[in-house]
């Protein structure tokens, strides 16, 4: 057992609207909204905490750190991302026998659906 835990911040001028987003996308449920946060927490089992947090201005540049969603089927997981409001940016891409697409969520936040290594062939 340690005594720290991870827990991720992200800025966006609407953490409410962005809220169904991210819990679609990572199987998170909204703990709590207030003001000008709202929480969220993993629906089954362990994982970190992510605060939506309402800042003034929009994204402008590329983030510095960004989320990286491991799943087996990363083509259809970016499917049904784009249709909860996604949208993706690169085709599938291929590094070390890992396989990724980059893509926005709906306030432009850079984030991958990858394999992780863990898929045979992707395709794209």
């Amino acid at each position: 057992m340690t005594d720290r835990a991870l827990g991720l911040v992200l800025d966006t001028t609407d953490p409410q609207e962005l809220a169904p987003f991210w819990a679609t996308a990572l199987g998170y449920v909204v703990i709590a909204d207030v003001d000008n946060y709202v929480l969220l927490m993993p629906a089954n089992g362990p994982g970190p905490k992510l605060l939506l947090q309402r800042v003034p201005e929009r994204k402008t540049m590329k983030n510095r750190v960004h989320f990286d969603i491991e799943v087996r089927e990363i083509e259809r997981v970016a499917s049904e991302l784009e249709r909860a409001g996604a949208r993706r940016m690169s085709d599938v891409l291929e590094e070390h026998g890992s396989h990724w697409i980059v893509m926005n969520d709906p306030h432009g936040n850079e984030f991958c659906v990858c394999d992780g290594g863990q898929s045979a062939n992707q395709g794209g």
